[in-house]
């Protein structure tokens, strides 16, 4: 008879809240792991990052992206037989939508089939907490309510568009940026509530479209947290496309009239539009799941307290992505979700370091940041070089027909440690990489500098700032 002590320990119980990126990635590495999972999941796999957040959103963008490419072609030579053809380039909206949520449903299909196959369950409904170790499911449209006993709850329950009270969305002509893909015809006159990352993306992408945009910022300038020169260098963009940026002003309430909206600003203007996008930021989901009961604490904004391996103050439970206020990142989501799974199953883990995320702003052109920013450095008083070199001057971007964007560079003084970097330029997420590498991996502007790029290539120019500032270096 085998005693107690040599049989065969269960496998752990992980039950995930929540199936967007910090949850799925999450499941993922918990089943690699040996873990018994379940995620439970209300919306539908990929969570509001895939469904309605970030997956329809750049699938709009990227549609939007080739209209400003068509702007370009006259300067690469290109001529259209028939000029009305030119004069009538337009966009079937309804058709962009009906892709753009089609690929969502695809993709959250693509994630739900690897999960299947790798053995984790999932299980449709909301999940509440009833204490550190339950969760309790309850079906969407009724049935019966199932209770989940868990060795290790991982909370990834992602956050909702924050609703004005003075504008409340009617899904028709009052909309959260969830609702922007159940139209069928292009705003003729979209008013867009809010300069910071949601709003600059959606204002870009509808102006690029052909509607008549009104960008309304609280701030002196759009994108008031980025890069200041990034963040001016766009407002030009922006400005000289056709739209219309008002800036150090309030939206105070947005209503329906007869044919579109009014939206009556803090300096007492009333701008009217077609339709109004309010993209004021995101709530998280922490309300009436059992948080605060089980002992979990949460911020004065209503997020959950993470430490840099997102464990909450339970023992035992964990949380990932928006819903902790860490950064509103997929990427960081998913990396919380796999750095607690890690952790909660005693392999080896690093913690988060926020230092070295890179994040992307896809408007056209797109702005690209890693590392430490320039107003960072400054406010800590850290000691630091820096270059910006244009991207006019790059051969590639000459062929291209790209005259707006730069890289920068900041480095440590004598060290030449690379600090951060801004690339501002069309898919500057992906020239952003080596500068992440670098930050990463700590290295210096001369390794940098010393590594072969292609001629020609917009990758060039990160090299050409990196020589730049080893000179300096070197010189010290």
């Amino acid at each position: 008879m085998t005693s107690p002590a040599s049989a065969e320990r269960e496998p752990a119980h992980i039950v995930v809240v929540g199936g967007g990126p910090g949850g799925y990635e999450a499941a993922l590495v918990a089943g690699s792991l040996g873990a018994r999972v379940t995620v439970v999941e209300r919306q539908g796999l990929g969570g509001a990052a895939v469904l309605t957040d970030v997956v329809p959103s750049k699938t709009l963008i990227a549609t939007a992206e080739w209209m400003t490419i068509a702007e370009r072609a006259p300067e690469l030579g290109i001529r259209l037989t028939d000029e009305a053809a030119k004069r009538d380039l337009t966009v079937d909206l309804q058709a962009v939508n009906k892709r753009v949520l089609e690929l969502a449903q695809a993709q959250s299909a693509d994630i739900r089939g690897r999960l299947v196959r790798e053995g984790i369950e999932i299980v449709s409904g909301t999940g509440r907490l009833d204490g550190k170790s339950r969760v309790v499911v309850e079906p969407d449209g009724g049935g019966e309510t199932r209770v989940l006993h868990a060795d290790t709850v991982l909370l990834a329950l992602g956050a909702t568009p924050r609703i004005l009270p003075t504008a409340v969305p009617d899904g028709e002509r009052i909309l959260t940026w969830t609702q922007m893909y159940n139209l069928d015809e292009l705003p003729e006159k979209l008013i867009v509530v809010g300069s910071g990352v949601t709003g600059a993306e959606f204002a870009g992408a509808y102006n690029a479209l052909g509607s008549d945009v009104v960008l309304v910022s609280s701030r002196d300038r759009v994108l008031p947290g980025e890069d200041e020169d990034a963040a001016e260098l766009l407002e030009g963009v922006f400005r000289s496309r056709g739209m219309t940026v008002l800036s150090r002003t309030r939206a105070e309430a947005a209503v329906r009239t007869d044919d579109g909206v009014a939206v009556t600003l803090s300096d007492g203007r009333v701008v009217h539009g077609s339709h109004v996008l309010v993209a004021v930021g995101g709530v998280p989901n922490t309300q009436g799941l059992g948080l605060e009961e089980a002992g979990i604490a949460l911020t004065a904004s209503g997020h959950v307290e993470v430490d840099r391996v997102s464990r909450t103050s339970v023992r035992g439970v964990y949380a990932a992505g928006d819903c902790t206020g860490v950064l509103p990142l997929a990427s960081v989501a998913a990396m919380q979700g796999r750095i607690a799974m890690q952790h909660a199953l005693g392999d080896g883990v690093a913690p988060l370091r926020l230092g070295t995320v890179a994040s992307n702003i896809f408007t056209a052109p797109e702005i690209a940041t890693v590392g430490y920013s320039e107003d960072a450095l400054k406010k800590q008083g850290s000691r630091y070089i820096t270059t910006t070199l244009p991207l006019a001057r790059n051969p590639r971007a000459k062929m291209l027909g790209v005259r707006d964007g730069f890289v920068k560079l900041f480095a440590h003084p004598e060290a030449g440690v690379v600090l951060g970097g801004v690339v501002v330029a069309p898919r500057a997420g992906e020239h952003i990489f080596p500068i992440t590498l670098a930050v990463r991996h700590r290295l210096t502007v001369e390794d940098v500098a010393a590594s072969f790029t292609i001629y020609p290539s917009l990758s060039g120019t990160t090299a050409e700032a990196a020589r730049v500032l080893d000179a300096r270096v070197q010189e010290r």
